[in-house]
């Protein structure tokens, strides 16, 4: 994912999140709509998550060092994961709260005017934000679907704030709805529901977040097309005639680790060993840029010892290589 994609989008996003915040809030003193706070400390847990996703980006950015000798990429995960529990424990459970309090205590919407002007305004902002993701997404997404595309991104921020801002949209609708509702009926109770269904929702999203940065925590290998790439890559059919295998892991958005057994001619010199080593881990980082770490282990291949191993397809090299 290009940072600066990213970037925009988060930008956008927490733009348009402040001035919604605002303005919700204003609404809600006005005309005491549950929907409307309810709306109004989503869009201000927003803010608190796009601040955070700027502030994983930052401090991914730090050179490694001997405690960290794999640099701090991951940063930008844990900072993810940590936009998933705010939006479920401030946004989600909040709504809820505040949700089944009007239902049970329903009281008459004042000022209508205040709450439907300025969903109608979140809904204008919301859209422009989403329209920047949706854009910026598209740049990097390929021929996935937007389902594939959340699933397989190794940067988590524009994933991030398409669920973020598509929920933002569906939430504004639920409170126009609940507000609507209870200014045809009179009945206060439409708020209250509103603003329930806006909390599943929050947390639905909330759970999904949580589930893909969980994955991206625990480490992720390269994409098919990456893994292709490399493998195309370190086979010379000369100084490297076979892949015997490897194993590839994301230490961040942007930085891969690739750790490979090679097959080399059995009558190489060292220094001929080393030469190819040095070949191949060049074509790698030609063929997939984000390589940045590679180590290739040298190894002499047989099919006998391979036919031999006690797991053959795990480690063609057989028993003990």
């Amino acid at each position: 994912m290009s940072a600066s994609g990213g970037t925009k989008a988060i930008v956008a996003a927490l733009a348009a999140n402040l001035a919604i915040a605002v303005a919700k809030f204003v609404a809600f003193l006005f005309s005491g709509s549950s929907s409307m706070l309810a709306e109004s400390v989503h869009s201000l847990a927003d803010s608190g998550n796009q601040c955070l996703l700027l502030l994983g980006g930052k401090k991914a950015q730090r050179e490694a060092t001997p405690q960290h000798p794999f640099g701090y990429g991951r940063e930008r995960y844990i900072y993810a994961f940590l936009v998933s529990i705010v939006l479920f424990s401030v946004g989600g459970m909040f709504a809820i709260y505040e949700g089944y309090e009007k239902i049970k205590h329903p009281h008459p919407i004042e000022a209508w005017y205040w709450p439907v002007g300025v969903l109608v305004f979140a809904i204008i902002a919301e859209s422009f934000s989403f329209r920047t993701a949706i854009k910026e997404s598209n740049q990097i997404r390929g021929g996935l679907s937007w389902k594939e595309f959340v699933r397989r991104a190794k940067a988590p921020e524009l994933p991030v704030v398409l669920l973020e801002d598509l929920g933002a949209l569906v939430g504004l609708v639920l409170a126009l709805g609940g507000v609507g509702l209870a200014l045809a009926t009179g009945d206060g109770v439409w708020d209250g529901i509103g603003t329930l269904c806006i909390g599943v929702l929050l947390i639905l999203i909330a759970i999904v977040l949580a589930l893909e940065t969980k994955s991206l925590l625990l480490g992720e290998a390269a994409g098919l097309d990456e893994v292709k790439k490399i493998e195309e890559a370190i086979v010379d059919g000369d100084s490297v005639s076979r892949l015997i295998h490897m194993r590839t892991l994301h230490l961040g958005p942007e930085e891969l680790l690739v750790a490979a057994k090679i097959a080399v001619r059995h009558d190489e010199s060292a220094t001929e060993v080393a030469r190819a080593i040095d070949a191949a881990e060049e074509r790698i980082r030609t063929a997939v840029p984000i390589a940045r770490v590679i180590y290739l282990e040298p190894d002499v291949y047989s099919e006998s010892a391979a036919a031999a191993g006690p797991d053959p397809a795990a480690t063609p090299g057989g028993s003990g290589h």
